[in-house]
């Protein structure tokens, strides 16, 4: 039987909601099998309440293969834009080089 899922902002022992005293990042080696890769934010808790600590994790992220899934809802990744090359355009006679220098540059390549 699977697991159940509990929040790990909500004390096991008694119940308040409680915010991370420190989170860390953990990048899994290896991609799933839609070629996303899943970074697990986890945290260490401490209840203000009762004083009982622990571990649990924060929030998963899982990124590639054209998406963005964080904690269960797909994002789609926004296309890149495809920006023009500047072009940039030169008169040989408004420079300041005379036809015999121009003519041993391009030879000597």
């Amino acid at each position: 039987m699977a697991k159940k899922k509990r929040d790990a902002t909500i004390c096991p022992k008694c119940g308040t909601k409680v915010e991370p005293i420190k989170t860390w990042q953990l990048v899994s080696p290896m991609p799933d099998s839609k070629g996303r890769i899943t970074i697990t934010i986890m945290g260490s808790f401490q209840c203000p309440n009762c004083g009982h600590k622990w571990r649990g994790v924060v929030s998963k992220i899982k990124i590639g293969g054209g998406e963005i899934e964080v904690k269960g809802k797909k994002i789609k990744e926004p296309e890149p834009v495809q920006e023009e090359p500047e072009v940039i355009e030169l008169d040989l006679d408004e420079l300041d080089v005379s036809d015999e220098e121009i003519e041993k540059a391009l030879k000597s390549k």
